[in-house]
């Protein structure tokens, strides 16, 4: 409430704004209201320059940097960046908000709609779908934000260089650029990152720590949606969809739209300005660009990169750096992918079982892309 300002006795709200006619009780109330008509936010995050017309607002929004969670539950310890977001989890401990179970994953839910959407994540059910290319989608403002990708549409812009996005999650990751350098470091590859909690998750592949683990065959797993996506290979009767070209199975009818658009019939539409090469998805042409700008220079050798990434996996190579080390036998690598591989070898030495099995030639295979490349080579005609 604030101080000083008297709402009438008769319940009249006095203070009514001139743009809008919306009326108040108070009068600072009013004040605030009307900055949304002025344009002149007065809070301004320091990170990302987003601007908020509250300090309140500014100081919830920072939690999405910081990573943040203030708010915890006192019978289960899970904690919350938003007061609001407890006050509706308590609910379930009370009994005061029914409890909603998934069937197949055991995940609870406070709503009988929230459940229900996330049921489609198991049944592959994807009842909005695009009329131009006919690509579904499990949520309606998926499907909204993909059509605008047609009508070249770009509602979202970057208050800072003005440059347009068709979702606001794009402009929102966008904003991010323009900080003059990441907050969070990772103390072993000096990688960096604008979130904690993206830090957090980073320094798994190092430490080796694998905390989800699935409650059906006990693998662990270092990041939560890769246990997610693990579990449905447990699912005995959640469908899947083969390519009729190059026969390769994907679990996700999602996934495999795009890989059909990508592959093999999708109308290749969009072009690069630069060399006229043309792509089936937007994703690929805009990761195709990079190509033709490369903005990370080596500063030992001037090699140049399109990703930040590749140039900290590139600077290894001079300062010999090796973070990631083989649990079984302690031999150091400079890049995950090569101690992935290596990690093989000591699964073929203790016997275990190939798990992808070609179902023409009986042939196993320790990785499904090993799998996919045996189908395509040997077997497609």
């Amino acid at each position: 409430m604030c101080i000083g300002d008297m709402k009438t006795q008769n319940g009249k709200k006095p203070f009514s704004c001139d743009i809008c006619q919306k009326s108040f009780s108070h009068k600072c109330s009013l004040s605030r209201h009307i900055l949304i008509h002025t344009g002149e936010p007065s809070f301004s995050c320091d990170i990302c320059q987003q601007s908020f017309t509250r300090k309140s607002n500014l100081n919830r929004h920072k939690r999405i940097h910081t990573g943040e969670k203030p708010f915890s539950c006192d019978i289960c310890q899970k904690s919350f960046s938003e007061k609001r977001t407890l006050s509706g989890h308590l609910l379930i401990h009370t009994g005061e908000q029914p409890l909603f179970s998934c069937d197949i994953c055991q995940k609870a839910f406070s709503s009988k709609q929230s459940i229900e959407l996330h049921r489609r994540t198991h049944t592959g059910e994807r009842p909005y779908s695009c009329s131009v290319c006919q690509m579904t989608f499990n949520r309606k403002h998926h499907l909204e934000g993909h059509e605008r990708t047609h009508t070249g549409e770009k509602p979202f812009s970057c208050d800072i260089c003005h440059k347009s996005f068709s979702r606001k999650c794009h402009v929102n990751s966008h904003r991010l650029t323009h900080v003059a350098e990441h907050r969070f470091s990772c103390s072993v590859c000096q990688k960096t990152f604008n979130h904690k909690h993206h830090l957090e998750s980073h320094s798994r592949i190092h430490t080796g720590e694998k905390p989800f683990s699935c409650d059906v065959c006990h693998r662990s797993f270092s990041q939560k949606h890769s246990l997610t996506k693990h579990k449905v290979i447990h699912m005995t009767d959640r469908p899947t969809y083969a390519c009729v070209v190059c026969s390769k199975v994907l679990m996700d009818k999602k996934d495999w739209e795009k890989h059909m658009q990508r592959f093999h019939i999708g109308e290749r539409q969009f072009s690069c300005d630069i060399c006229q090469n043309m792509f089936a998805l937007e994703a690929d042409l805009n990761r195709h660009k990079r190509v033709h700008a490369p903005e990370f220079s080596c500063t030992i050798c001037q090699k140049r990169f399109t990703k930040s990434s590749s140039l900290i996996r590139h600077a290894r190579t001079h300062s010999g750096v090796k973070p990631f080390s083989c649990h079984k036998c302690q031999r150091q690598f400079g890049c995950k992918r090569t101690l992935t591989d290596h990690m093989l070898v000591h699964s073929i030495k203790e016997g275990e079982v190939k798990p992808f099995l070609c179902d023409i030639c009986q042939k196993t295979f320790m990785r499904k892309k090993g799998l996919d490349k045996h189908k395509i080579r040997i077997h497609v005609e």
